[in-house]
């Protein structure tokens, strides 16, 4: 697994080529849709994108968040570091983010072609707990928690995209 401590992974498998999904996830501003929306995992708060006008389609390409959660600034600057069309795509974070439960992180996704019409979308993100004291503590207690929410939503937005219904993910699997 690398240099980070903690992996999480969800599949899913959504009913489309892998050319389509990836052309559809390749688009940062879709992958990270989740990150945009007022949510209880971002206790009511959302955050903002801001990314290169490529929307982080090549390797290079910078991206991040921005926001308030409880009036705390969070944010954090990415990279897209791999990029394999249409198997898989990585980024990584550039700097130690300021979020309250993960640290620095690698996340990426591979799409793998099913024998039926389908395709299965894995989104993994390896990561390490936060610097700080208060939020290294919060890492142990959540980082896992949020880690799988995040790839679990990145995999049903798309399924949702692709299905035009809201469809569970196969599995999350934590280490």
């Amino acid at each position: 697994m690398g240099r980070y401590a903690k992996y999480v992974e969800t599949n899913g498998l959504i009913e489309a080529s892998p050319t389509a999904i990836y052309e559809f996830l390749d688009d940062q501003s879709n992958l990270s849709a989740h990150m945009r929306q007022s949510s209880g995992m971002m206790l009511g708060s959302s955050m903002d994108i801001h990314m290169e006008p490529d929307h982080a389609r090549h390797v290079g390409s910078r991206f991040g968040f921005t926001g308030r959660i409880l009036g705390i600034p969070l944010s954090v600057e990415e990279v897209v570091t791999g990029r394999e069309p249409p198997i898989s795509k990585t980024w990584e974070t550039t700097a130690e983010p300021r979020l309250w439960v993960i640290g620095r992180y690698m996340m990426g996704f591979e799409l793998a072609p099913t024998a039926e019409a389908g395709t299965i979308l894995r989104v993994y993100i390896r990561y390490d707990l936060p610097a700080g004291g208060f939020t290294r503590l919060l890492g142990r207690v959540f980082g896992g928690i949020y880690a799988a929410w995040c790839t679990r939503q990145m995999v049903v937005d798309a399924q949702k995209h692709f299905d035009h219904q809201p469809v569970k993910p196969l599995k999350a699997t934590h280490s």
